[in-house]
């Protein structure tokens, strides 16, 4: 029977085969990988994927979608909330970093990502389809309308590329909006501070994205009693992701991360 996508889930399937193959290609999966694929919904990924590397684990919430992929072979299926999927467990099975990839729903995305930040250091690379303008801001360079809190709270981990634009016809149903595949590497020299105390700073220092950050970050730093060479006649979209590591690195050497 067709299955019909589902509003509360935020399905819309993946059908066009060009840009199937054409994702696939990017991934580029090799025997033998560690591969997770979200949301592998009717499969349209998972038969190409499983071809190359031989076998996959899929996390699919969707009870009906679920029980179709567990009747196809060399599939691994998690039924389950992926924000609710242990990922490191996952790596520590499979005795390598895991490579994850997938379609993911639109409505969560962001969540999806951040639950990902957390287990970086046993991921090999990440590649999701996701909305366009959501990959432009994560890919987004300072000084561009695009760069925020979500740019920097990704790059200060990942090496993040746009590698391919897709249509809302190679969906169905189309959604209403442009997509675009994002490839993410997970940077091996991670800066030594605090995960938190990075996302109170930047937090702080785009609440009020047309103000110089004296304004806001300025006045957070002045609670803390710190001082430093770190030019507050900016804004926010203006600073490096580098300037805001170096500022938190200093800040958790010399100040205690402020409770809320």
């Amino acid at each position: 029977m067709k299955h019909i996508a589902r509003k509360r889930f935020g399905q819309h399937f993946l059908v066009d085969r060009s840009v199937i193959d054409a994702i696939v290609d990017l991934i580029d999966p090799q025997p033998g990988e560690a591969l997770v694929e979200i949301g592998p919904g009717l499969g349209a990924m998972t038969d190409p994927l499983v071809a190359r590397c031989g076998a996959l684990t899929v996390i699919e919430l969707d009870r009906d979608l679920a029980q179709r992929l567990r009747q196809r072979s060399a599939l691994n299926v998690i039924e389950a909330d992926v924000l609710k999927v242990d990922f490191g467990a996952l790596a520590s099975a499979s005795g390598q970093r895991l490579r994850v990839v997938g379609n993911l729903p639109y409505n969560i995305s962001t969540p999806i990502l951040f639950h990902l930040l957390g287990v970086a250091e046993q991921v090999a690379d990440q590649h999701f389809m996701l909305q366009r303008e959501v990959v432009a801001r994560m890919a987004a360079a300072p000084g561009s309308k695009d760069y925020g809190r979500l740019s920097v709270m990704l790059q200060w981990r990942y090496a993040i590329e746009s590698v391919l634009d897709v249509s809302a016809q190679a969906f169905d149903p189309p959604p209403r909006v442009e997509s675009a595949v994002v490839r993410m590497l997970p940077l091996r020299v991670v800066p030594a501070f605090e995960p938190g105390l990075l996302t109170e700073l930047v937090r702080v220092a785009f609440s009020q994205r047309r103000k110089l950050l004296r304004h806001t970050l300025g006045r957070w730093l002045d609670e803390r009693q710190f001082s430093s060479d770190f030019s507050l006649q900016r804004r926010a979209e203006e600073v490096p992701v580098d300037e805001y590591l170096a500022l938190a690195e200093t800040l958790s050497v010399t100040a205690p991360l402020l409770k809320d």
